[in-house]
């Protein structure tokens, strides 16, 4: 049976797992451009890039989601009842204080980042703080200080970064193939092939985040959260409300979406086209419903 130690340390795994996947790509990609342009350099500098941007990842990936959100910092006057569910659910979980921000949309969702717990930051959209009340926001709150106890978020947050770089990367190769004249689009015959094998590797990566971050992730942050609050039925009702409200989230993406509780795009198509949407990476809303309300 899954616990917070277990799957810390397999989160854990999973992150250093990831991250050398993707250096070992950026080297492929190096050697490739090296060899095909005939210039030692760019293998270099696919080295130095992917070595930095791992670390990047690693140290600066809650900084840089919270950037791509448009997520501001909380204000303990004016989201006073987000702080007090925050402060009395960490303290009940033994987990140091997050960081908390705040989106402004009328979404509601909400999500935690961060590399670990010291570093933690939880994040909710206004239209979460207005549309629940106060036991349905703490069934949230509960549930995303599981993902940081577990270290989830650490997971997460470098999974969404290294995977938008290989959607921007893939983008790159085909735009600079495309604008090439028609003798330069014959021998770059290759670059084209190599940017739609990253096209296709997009997607293998959000399956790659289903697998790393499964459906057990879910359900055992909604059972933390059950036992924080000691009221399952707060989170069961906050997770209908989520998922009776057909607003997309502008800030989300589809390299940010497995990072919500809740599958943020709703239906919306864009990010790596309609292929992505085949690997969800949430379980069944009614699944976590019934869990939690078999708990009472």
């Amino acid at each position: 049976m899954a616990t917070l130690y277990t799957e810390q340390d397999r989160n854990v795994r999973k992150t250093w797992v990831l991250m050398s996947v993707f250096f070992l790509l950026i080297i492929g990609l190096g050697w490739f451009f090296s060899y095909y342009y005939n210039s030692a350099f760019i293998l270099y500098f696919a080295v130095i890039f992917s070595v930095l941007t791992n670390i990047g990842s690693y140290w600066w990936s809650d900084k840089i989601i919270l950037g791509i959100s448009g997520a501001r910092p909380a204000n303990k006057k004016k989201d006073f009842r987000f702080y007090t569910v925050a402060e009395n659910l960490a303290l009940a979980s033994g987990l140091p204080m997050p960081k908390l921000y705040v989106i402004e949309d009328s979404a509601p969702n909400a999500f935690a980042t961060g590399r670990d717990p010291q570093h933690a930051v939880i994040c909710a959209t206004t239209g979460l703080l207005d549309k629940l009340d106060r036991t349905e926001l703490e069934g949230v709150i509960g549930h995303e200080l599981s993902h940081v106890g577990n270290y989830d978020t650490r997971l997460m947050s470098i999974v969404s970064i290294l995977a938008g770089l290989i959607v921007l990367i893939a983008d790159w190769i085909l735009r600079s193939s495309m604008h090439r004249n028609n003798d330069e689009n014959r021998q770059g015959g290759p670059l084209v092939i190599v940017g739609f094998v990253l096209l296709i590797l997009s997607p293998i990566v959000a399956q790659l985040i289903q697998l790393a971050i499964s459906r057990r992730r879910e359900f055992l942050a909604d059972a933390t959260s059950a036992k924080l609050t000691r009221y399952p039925e707060g989170l069961a009702r906050a997770l209908e409300k989520i998922a009776a409200d057909h607003e997309p989230l502008e800030a989300a993406n589809k390299a940010t979406a497995h990072l919500y509780i809740m599958n943020p795009l709703k239906n919306r198509h864009d990010g790596i086209g309609w292929f992505a949407g085949l690997f969800n990476t949430h379980p069944p809303v009614a699944d976590r419903i019934k869990a939690l309300r078999g708990m009472a």
